[in-house]
């Protein structure tokens, strides 16, 4: 009965969402109570819980997603990640356009929220694929390849990162295994499966032609964009390498430790943006501030719909419902990683939002890692990879990557559609591979 109420309660959400279109945080509290009341909790208990639940979700990535949305604003205003495009077109030419741009969005994607880099890049995008004369989605697809990847499995973006404070995740280490993971996914995902769909015919709509080009001037130099777009990445990296090369309790593992901190990385790193891309470049503080205000206000409802996702999974935890499904796959021979897979991918599929179905296939899947000891940082990845499968007509990006690249319906499945069960099913085989060797 328990697990009966909770399908009842995710086919409500469902319903809630892609039905009557409610917003996803109301609809996640309504849910929350409904499950809880239906466990046999008070409906007061409930909403305690789903208090607790609002708390301790937001409490961990509340600066790390802010921070991170300001970063991703003064990459896009400032011309970096216009600058970053160019000259990696230029230095790989016409015969590796592809590598370039996928080397662009996986740059560009990591500090920026995917529809923001959607839109940043697309229209550079159709401006090469004009200037070379090659097929559009030849050039674009593996772009979006790289978003769709760093917008899944890599912090800071919102699902991984919400799922590795869920889960107690290192976000270090989620991070680097992801970006493992990432690079055979967006290979085979993006160079290689466009090579196969080259006659498909796509014609951006031509208010998306004409884009505004930063000048020369302008833009920052190429050292500084890349290095201010990567700096978190850079931070976290150094310090999840550190923590295995060094003696615990080292002088330089704790510098470097506190450097690699989610939340001070992010931090430093918006400082240097802020100086880089803003001041440096003749803005004064108010612009930039402003700049850095807009973005913050952009993620507010994606820091709910996230809280709200953490709040259906303390709701599951208070009623022992987490525990029932725990005890009753403790005799499972399927792989938690499968499992939890799986479990995001039909969540994905019924929702069409990747953030939502990772963030609740996390709570779902829970006892699965407490009671396995699979390393956290797979499950992230692996429930990272399952939220990215099967992207269909209920998704937001669905329909943006349609509308931009001028494609029926029918050639979007034959191309987007394909294209990230791509990058979930690698995502996934990668994840296993991974599982192996840790």
């Amino acid at each position: 009965m328990p697990l009966a109420i909770v399908i009842i309660g995710i086919i409500l959400l469902f319903v809630l969402i892609a039905q009557f279109k409610l917003n996803a945080f109301i609809a996640f509290i309504i849910v929350s109570l409904f499950v809880g009341v239906a466990e046999g909790m008070e409906v007061l208990k409930v909403v305690d819980s789903i208090q607790t639940g609002l708390g301790k979700t937001l409490g961990g990535l509340i600066m790390i997603l802010g921070l991170g949305a300001m970063l991703g604003k003064l990459v896009a205003d400032s011309g970096a990640a216009q600058r970053i495009t160019t000259q990696l077109v230029d230095k790989f030419g016409k015969k590796n356009i592809q590598w370039a741009v996928v080397l662009t969005g996986f740059i560009v994607g990591i500090p920026m929220f995917y529809t923001v880099g959607f839109v940043i890049l697309v229209p550079l995008v159709f401006t090469v694929a004009a200037a070379t004369g090659l097929p559009l989605i030849y050039v674009g697809l593996p772009m979006l390849a790289s978003l769709s990847v760093t917008h899944g499995y890599l912090p800071p973006h919102p699902a991984p990162t919400g799922i590795a404070v869920m889960f107690k995740a290192d976000i270090g280490k989620t991070l680097l295994y992801g970006i493992v993971v990432a690079i055979p996914a967006i290979i085979i995902a993006g160079p290689l499966f466009s090579r196969t769909i080259k006659k498909i015919k796509a014609t951006p709509l031509k208010e998306f032609l004409n884009p505004r080009v930063l000048t020369e001037e302008e833009m920052p130099g190429t050292f500084i964009s890349i290095f201010t777009a990567l700096l978190p990445v850079i931070l976290i990296g150094i310090a999840a390498i550190f923590k295995v090369l060094l003696p615990e309790g080292s002088t330089m593992a704790q510098v470097t430790g506190i450097l690699g901190d989610p939340v001070i990385a992010m931090l430093l790193s918006v400082l240097v943006a802020i100086y880089t891309l803003g001041l440096a470049r003749g803005k004064n503080m108010k612009e930039v501030m402003d700049s850095v205000s807009s973005a913050v206000a952009g993620i507010t409802m994606v820091l709910l719909i996230i809280a709200g996702a953490g709040a259906l999974k303390e709701v599951l935890i208070d009623s022992g419902v987490s525990d029932y499904i725990g005890n009753m796959l403790k005799g499972s021979t399927i792989s938690p990683l499968i499992l939890a897979w799986l479990i995001a991918t039909v969540i994905r599929v019924c929702v069409g939002s990747a953030t939502v179905a990772g963030l609740t296939a996390a709570g779902i899947a829970a006892p699965l890692l407490a009671n396995s000891g699979v390393s956290p940082e797979l499950m992230v990845l692996a429930i990272g990879s399952g939220s990215l499968m099967l992207s269909h007509v209920n998704d937001g990006g669905f329909w943006l990557y349609k509308e931009y690249f001028n494609l029926s319906v029918k050639d979007t499945l034959r191309t987007w559609t394909v294209m990230e069960t791509t990058v979930g099913v690698m995502g996934l085989l990668g994840v296993l591979v991974l599982d192996i060797f840790l």
